[in-house]
Protein backbone atom coordinates (compact mmCIF):
# COMPACT_ATOMS: atom_id res chain seq x y z
CA UNK A 1 0.00 0.00 0.00
CA UNK A 2 1.69 3.18 -1.06
CA UNK A 3 1.91 5.67 1.84
CA UNK A 4 1.45 9.29 0.27
CA UNK A 5 1.10 11.03 3.68
CA UNK A 6 4.36 13.23 2.95
CA UNK A 7 6.21 14.72 -0.08
CA UNK A 8 7.26 11.27 -0.87
CA UNK A 9 5.56 8.08 -1.93
CA UNK A 10 7.10 4.22 -0.90
CA UNK A 11 5.42 2.14 -3.42
CA UNK A 12 7.41 -1.24 -2.40
CA UNK A 13 11.31 0.09 -2.78
CA UNK A 14 10.66 3.35 -4.96
CA UNK A 15 10.42 6.58 -3.72
CA UNK A 16 8.40 8.68 -5.80
CA UNK A 17 8.20 12.48 -5.57
CA UNK A 18 4.93 13.80 -4.85
CA UNK A 19 5.76 16.41 -8.11
CA UNK A 20 5.53 13.23 -9.87
CA UNK A 21 1.35 13.73 -9.92
CA UNK A 22 0.75 16.69 -8.45
CA UNK A 23 2.27 18.34 -11.54
CA UNK A 24 1.39 19.12 -14.57
CA UNK A 25 2.98 18.29 -18.08
CA UNK A 26 2.33 17.16 -21.73
CA UNK A 27 5.35 17.46 -24.71
CA UNK A 28 4.44 20.28 -27.04
CA UNK A 29 6.97 19.29 -29.63
CA UNK A 30 5.97 21.81 -32.24
CA UNK A 31 6.86 24.68 -29.85
CA UNK A 32 10.44 23.03 -28.36
CA UNK A 33 11.26 21.25 -31.45
CA UNK A 34 13.05 18.23 -29.64
CA UNK A 35 15.20 20.57 -27.79
CA UNK A 36 16.22 17.51 -25.26
CA UNK A 37 17.78 16.20 -27.58
CA UNK A 38 20.45 18.57 -28.72
CA UNK A 39 21.02 20.60 -25.34
CA UNK A 40 22.57 19.46 -22.62
CA UNK A 41 25.99 19.04 -20.90
CA UNK A 42 26.10 14.61 -21.08
CA UNK A 43 24.42 12.20 -23.48
CA UNK A 44 20.57 10.09 -22.22
CA UNK A 45 21.62 8.14 -19.56
CA UNK A 46 21.90 4.55 -20.42
CA UNK A 47 21.11 1.09 -18.44
CA UNK A 48 23.79 -1.27 -19.52
CA UNK A 49 21.31 -3.73 -21.21
CA UNK A 50 20.31 -0.50 -23.44
CA UNK A 51 23.72 -0.06 -24.59
CA UNK A 52 23.39 -3.93 -25.88
CA UNK A 53 20.24 -3.67 -27.32
CA UNK A 54 21.31 -0.41 -29.12
CA UNK A 55 24.02 -2.35 -30.66
CA UNK A 56 22.05 -5.25 -31.56
CA UNK A 57 19.51 -3.30 -33.16
CA UNK A 58 21.95 -0.56 -35.32
CA UNK A 59 21.33 -2.23 -38.54
CA UNK A 60 17.89 -1.66 -38.31
CA UNK A 61 18.14 1.92 -37.46
CA UNK A 62 21.19 2.95 -38.23
CA UNK A 63 19.96 4.82 -41.79
CA UNK A 64 17.83 6.74 -39.76
CA UNK A 65 20.48 8.33 -38.42
CA UNK A 66 22.82 11.45 -40.11
CA UNK A 67 26.38 10.56 -41.49
CA UNK A 68 27.58 12.29 -38.57
CA UNK A 69 26.01 10.30 -36.20
CA UNK A 70 26.87 6.82 -37.64
CA UNK A 71 30.60 8.03 -37.60
CA UNK A 72 30.17 9.45 -33.74
CA UNK A 73 29.29 5.67 -33.45
CA UNK A 74 32.02 4.18 -35.03
CA UNK A 75 34.68 6.32 -33.37
CA UNK A 76 32.80 5.64 -29.59
CA UNK A 77 30.39 3.18 -30.00
CA UNK A 78 26.63 3.06 -28.80
CA UNK A 79 27.90 4.72 -25.35
CA UNK A 80 30.09 6.74 -23.52
CA UNK A 81 30.96 7.72 -19.71
CA UNK A 82 30.79 10.87 -18.97
CA UNK A 83 31.98 13.17 -16.16
CA UNK A 84 30.10 11.69 -13.15
CA UNK A 85 30.96 8.44 -14.63
CA UNK A 86 27.57 7.23 -15.96
CA UNK A 87 27.18 5.01 -19.13
CA UNK A 88 25.21 8.10 -21.54
CA UNK A 89 24.45 8.25 -25.32
CA UNK A 90 27.51 9.76 -26.96
CA UNK A 91 27.59 13.04 -27.99
CA UNK A 92 27.95 15.32 -31.54
CA UNK A 93 29.39 19.07 -32.48
CA UNK A 94 30.66 19.69 -29.50
CA UNK A 95 29.52 17.62 -27.12
CA UNK A 96 25.30 18.66 -27.01
CA UNK A 97 23.45 16.97 -29.63
CA UNK A 98 22.87 13.16 -29.31
CA UNK A 99 24.32 10.80 -32.25
CA UNK A 100 20.95 8.99 -32.07
CA UNK A 101 19.39 12.16 -33.31
CA UNK A 102 17.94 13.03 -37.03
CA UNK A 103 16.00 15.88 -38.61
CA UNK A 104 13.19 16.61 -40.73
CA UNK A 105 11.94 20.31 -41.40
CA UNK A 106 14.25 21.89 -38.92
CA UNK A 107 12.72 19.37 -35.93
CA UNK A 108 14.87 16.74 -34.32
CA UNK A 109 13.44 13.57 -33.32
CA UNK A 110 14.80 10.41 -32.10
CA UNK A 111 16.00 8.03 -34.94
CA UNK A 112 15.62 4.71 -32.85
CA UNK A 113 12.24 5.54 -31.70
CA UNK A 114 11.39 6.63 -35.10
CA UNK A 115 12.29 3.30 -36.89
CA UNK A 116 10.82 1.36 -33.60
CA UNK A 117 7.39 3.73 -35.26
CA UNK A 118 8.26 2.59 -38.18
CA UNK A 119 8.38 -1.33 -37.48
CA UNK A 120 11.95 -1.34 -38.27
CA UNK A 121 13.34 -1.56 -34.75
CA UNK A 122 12.01 -3.45 -31.22
CA UNK A 123 13.65 -1.31 -29.17
CA UNK A 124 12.13 2.06 -28.52
CA UNK A 125 14.32 4.52 -26.90
CA UNK A 126 16.54 4.40 -23.93
CA UNK A 127 14.05 4.81 -20.87
CA UNK A 128 15.85 7.66 -19.48
CA UNK A 129 14.59 9.71 -22.62
CA UNK A 130 11.25 8.12 -22.64
CA UNK A 131 10.34 9.07 -18.94
CA UNK A 132 11.34 12.34 -19.20
CA UNK A 133 10.81 14.63 -16.75
CA UNK A 134 11.45 11.64 -14.61
CA UNK A 135 14.62 11.19 -13.22
CA UNK A 136 15.44 7.68 -11.63
CA UNK A 137 18.33 7.49 -8.61
CA UNK A 138 18.84 4.42 -7.61
CA UNK A 139 20.64 3.87 -4.11
CA UNK A 140 23.32 1.87 -2.76
CA UNK A 141 20.51 -0.39 -1.10
CA UNK A 142 18.89 -1.01 -4.67
CA UNK A 143 16.22 1.61 -3.79
CA UNK A 144 15.13 3.70 -6.51
CA UNK A 145 13.93 7.21 -5.97
CA UNK A 146 11.63 8.98 -8.86
CA UNK A 147 12.39 12.94 -9.02
CA UNK A 148 10.63 15.41 -11.43
CA UNK A 149 13.04 17.42 -13.06
CA UNK A 150 12.88 20.88 -14.28
CA UNK A 151 14.43 22.25 -17.65
CA UNK A 152 13.86 25.72 -19.23
CA UNK A 153 13.51 24.06 -22.46
CA UNK A 154 10.50 22.20 -21.08
CA UNK A 155 8.72 25.02 -20.08
CA UNK A 156 6.08 24.77 -22.71
CA UNK A 157 5.34 21.15 -21.53
CA UNK A 158 4.83 22.23 -18.30
CA UNK A 159 2.83 24.77 -19.51
CA UNK A 160 0.70 22.63 -22.26
CA UNK A 161 0.03 19.91 -19.34
CA UNK A 162 -1.71 22.59 -17.01
CA UNK A 163 -3.81 23.81 -19.82
CA UNK A 164 -4.76 20.88 -20.88
CA UNK A 165 -5.27 18.93 -17.32
CA UNK A 166 -2.48 16.49 -17.48
CA UNK A 167 -0.59 15.64 -14.81
CA UNK A 168 3.27 14.30 -15.22
CA UNK A 169 2.47 10.81 -14.41
CA UNK A 170 -0.76 10.32 -17.14
CA UNK A 171 1.97 11.83 -19.87
CA UNK A 172 4.16 8.85 -18.83
CA UNK A 173 1.68 6.15 -18.16
CA UNK A 174 3.63 4.16 -21.04
CA UNK A 175 6.88 4.27 -19.65
CA UNK A 176 6.20 3.79 -16.26
CA UNK A 177 4.70 0.71 -16.83
CA UNK A 178 7.69 -0.38 -19.09
CA UNK A 179 9.97 0.47 -16.49
CA UNK A 180 8.17 -0.48 -13.43
CA UNK A 181 5.16 -2.60 -14.06
CA UNK A 182 1.33 -2.19 -14.47
CA UNK A 183 0.94 -3.01 -10.46
CA UNK A 184 3.77 -0.05 -9.27
CA UNK A 185 1.35 2.29 -11.73
CA UNK A 186 -1.63 1.22 -10.32
CA UNK A 187 -0.62 1.51 -7.18
CA UNK A 188 1.04 5.36 -8.02
CA UNK A 189 -2.48 5.98 -9.74
CA UNK A 190 -3.95 4.81 -6.10
CA UNK A 191 -2.11 7.38 -4.49
CA UNK A 192 -2.48 10.37 -6.76
CA UNK A 193 -6.20 10.16 -5.58
CA UNK A 194 -4.81 10.82 -2.33
CA UNK A 195 -1.97 13.21 -2.97
CA UNK A 196 -4.06 15.71 -5.07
Amino acid sequence: MPNAGSAIIEIGDILVSSEVVTEFFCCDYPVCKGACCIIGDSGAPLLEEEASRLEEEYDNYKDYMSAEGRERIAQTGFFEIDVDGDMVTPLLRGGEECAYTRFEDGNCLCAVERAHCDGRCRFVKPISCRLYPIRVSTFRNGTRALNLHRWDICRCAFEKGRREGVRVYEFLREPLIAAFGEDFYNALESAARIVI
